[in-house]
């Protein structure tokens, strides 16, 4: 397949959760391949110029709550801005989502989709493993045989390695998706790279 999106994601990302529904939809579409690399975001910011949430000043929070209220609407999808558990660190789900993508692109994007609607649109704990073990029955995977690669050493240094390659890349925030060579930054530009993918 000649066709192959590298997308950067993680799970505590709204914007990840608003685009990834479309995003798994149009690499259907064109017969496009997908490399998920689930990302540390606490760890790309500071080398990037980001800043977590908390830190960011108050006029940037206040207008991102406006942004995800109209994209929300805009796309007609659920999203809980600021969710019941959203302290809850994306790092176990993230483990989950290589360990699913292990048995291939559609169980990888399976679980990130679970687990980015659990987040966001049904506000629960994605940090937790009965949760995530739930989500994983819930699309069809064995969430036994996740939960124990999920806790093996060589899933914790995939997910050092898929944020290292993120980092590599010059990636700064998610969702963030590389097809031959050109990056495109975030859900808003889903419209730029269904262009790419056509030609």
């Amino acid at each position: 397949m000649d066709k192959v999106v590298d997308y950067f994601l993680a799970p505590v990302s709204p914007w990840t959760y608003l685009g990834h529904d479309r995003f798994v939809a149009l690499a259907k579409q064109h017969g496009a391949a997908v490399r998920l690399h689930p990302v540390d975001l606490s760890k790309v910011f500071p080398v990037s110029g980001g800043l977590p949430l908390a830190k960011r000043a108050p006029q940037r929070q206040a207008y991102r709550l406006v942004e995800l209220k109209r994209w929300s609407e805009h796309l007609g999808l659920l999203i809980h801005a600021q969710p019941r558990f959203a302290s809850a660190s994306g790092d176990p789900a993230a483990r989950w989502i290589l360990a699913a993508a292990e048995q291939g692109d559609a169980a990888g994007l399976a679980m990130a989709g679970g687990a980015l609607r659990a987040r966001w649109a049904e506000e629960r704990d994605i940090a937790d493993a009965a949760t995530l073990r739930e989500i994983a029955r819930h699309r069809g995977l064995d969430a036994d045989a996740l939960a124990a690669r999920e806790a093996s050493p060589d899933i914790a240094a995939a997910y050092e390695a898929s944020t290292q390659r993120a980092i590599d890349a010059q990636v700064f925030g998610v969702p963030w998706y590389v097809f031959r060579g050109e990056p495109f930054w975030g859900q808003d530009r889903l419209d730029f790279l269904a262009r790419a993918l056509s030609k």
